[in-house]
């Protein structure tokens, strides 16, 4: 081979490593890829926003790790983009970078209220429990009686769900320890999914829904008077809904029709509803909430109308669950109102230069094409990106330095005193959570500060 390429990757989440895998199928060239990665751990929200009793999700981890078993792979933990190295750092030492960092902020609802305390992202939360160093230190007043998840997609199913579990389910998982300890001082009794349209147009999953009819300690409560549907409504789901939207239809009639026992708690699904604000003195105390009605729009979707119907509950714990927004990187366009980096076909473009594209600089995951779609969506996102780069560099007719003699970053960071953190250094804390899991039957115990993350490698090192 008589190319080769040297390729930065900022993220090492899905994206990432999908981005890193598409790369190393290349037979025309020979390819190096230098992940960077802020955390000292590697896969992004598979281990930080995957929920802990969902371990099996988590399996995906295991072909990311075989990705950074090529030989032309290096894994930079603790490393920070914007801090540690940045753009002209980058273009200096690689031939090209794929941004692959993902939307690490949450949309807000933009009502009154909205920053009393008691009132939360669900990002903060699913964060916290999941052992995530940025949120560790966060608290939850798990003395309320009364939460309101607003949104009802998969993530806020999350928040619900691990809220109405029992210590004894949690127990089982790798979810934080403070966490778990907190959880079981919780004295929650209701908990209240929030969607402002109906279930049909529902973003969960038949799975996560049918989860909750497994709950060992908290019943599911659907009304029903809100899956007798609309003209319209009933019309989509005869004629054009998913396989998933009616099996969810399916679920939730079958909830509807069960007995309520006199479980400790409840998980309320309350459709058609948007919170308008929340009240308290110091704190949450209560939540506003406008009935909606669905209109039809001229492309043939359902809107949520708001009626002249309000109603007020006690709420003391509130989460906003309406999606995740990403945030700027330094030297980079952004798009304020999609969260993402302008881009095509994951080749990064400035708007503010006659949208010209950048030969060098391209994105992947959730900060090309906005918080959609599942683990698996990534892959082919970043497959096209890896394909536009390649087509770029060849049109181009870009070289790449002989025999990938860019100069090594590892001398920067070296020069500027960063402790990076290789892939081997991360299965010693792998290697240290699953053995203490072993001991508790669980599948590991995680390590939630940096500064212990890395006490763990330089003792076992």
């Amino acid at each position: 081979m008589n190319q080769c390429w040297k390729i930065a990757v900022i993220g090492s989440g899905p994206a990432g490593f999908y981005a890193a895998g598409e790369l190393f199928r290349q037979q025309s060239w020979e390819i190096k890829v230098d992940m960077f990665e802020r955390l000292p751990t590697p896969f992004g929200l598979v281990r930080g926003g995957v929920a802990p009793d969902h371990q099996k999700i988590k399996s995906v981890q295991k072909i990311y790790s075989r990705i950074a078993e090529n030989e032309n792979f290096r894994f930079f933990g603790n490393v920070e983009f914007g801090r540690d190295i940045f753009q002209a750092d980058l273009l200096e030492h690689y031939d090209a970078v794929i941004y692959s960092v993902g939307s690490p902020a949450d949309r807000e609802l933009g009502i009154p209220g909205e920053d009393l305390s008691g009132s939360h992202s669900a990002t903060e939360f699913v964060a916290w429990y999941n052992g995530h160093p940025d949120f560790c230190d966060y608290k939850f007043d798990l003395s309320a009686k009364n939460a309101f998840v607003i949104g009802i997609g998969n993530v806020a199913l999350d928040v619900a769900r691990i809220l109405a579990k029992t210590p004894e389910e949690l127990a089982e998982t790798d979810i934080a320890d403070y966490a778990l300890d907190a959880l079981r001082a919780s004295q929650l009794e209701d908990i209240w999914l929030v969607g402002r349209r109906g279930p049909v147009q529902a973003a969960f999953s038949p799975a996560e829904l049918r989860e909750f009819m497994e709950l060992a300690e908290a019943d599911v409560v659907v009304e029903q008077n809100v899956l007798e549907l609309d003209a319209e409504s009933q019309q989509i789901l005869e004629t054009d809904a998913s396989n998933d939207t009616k099996k969810n239809i399916e679920i939730l009639k079958q909830i509807s029709a069960r007995q309520i026992s006199e479980k400790k708690r409840r998980v309320h699904f309350l459709f058609l509803s948007s919170p308008v604000e929340i009240s308290g003195n110091d704190k949450v105390e209560k939540i506003s909430l406008v009935r909606n009605q669905l209109l039809k729009r001229e492309d043939g979707s359902l809107a949520a109308q708001p009626t002249e119907e309000i109603n007020e509950a006690a709420a003391e714990l509130v989460f906003r669950s309406i999606g995740y927004h990403g945030q700027p990187l330094p030297d980079l366009p952004f798009d304020q109102k999609s969260g993402t980096i302008p881009n095509e076909c994951g080749q990064v473009k400035d708007p503010e230069n006659g949208n010209k594209l950048r030969n060098r600089e391209y994105v992947a995951g959730w900060i090309k094409r906005g918080p959609s779609g599942v683990i698996g969506t990534n892959k082919q996102d970043a497959v096209e990106t890896v394909h536009r780069m390649l087509e770029t560099f060849l049109n181009e007719k870009m070289k790449a330095g002989k025999n990938c003699a860019n100069p090594d970053i590892v001398a920067l960071l070296e020069n500027r005193k960063v402790e990076y953190v290789s892939f081997a250094d991360w299965k010693l804390i792998d290697v240290h959570e699953t053995e203490a899991g072993q001991k508790q039957g669980r599948p590991r115990v995680k390590l939630t500060s940096i500064a212990e993350m890395l006490s763990v490698i330089r003792q076992k090192k």
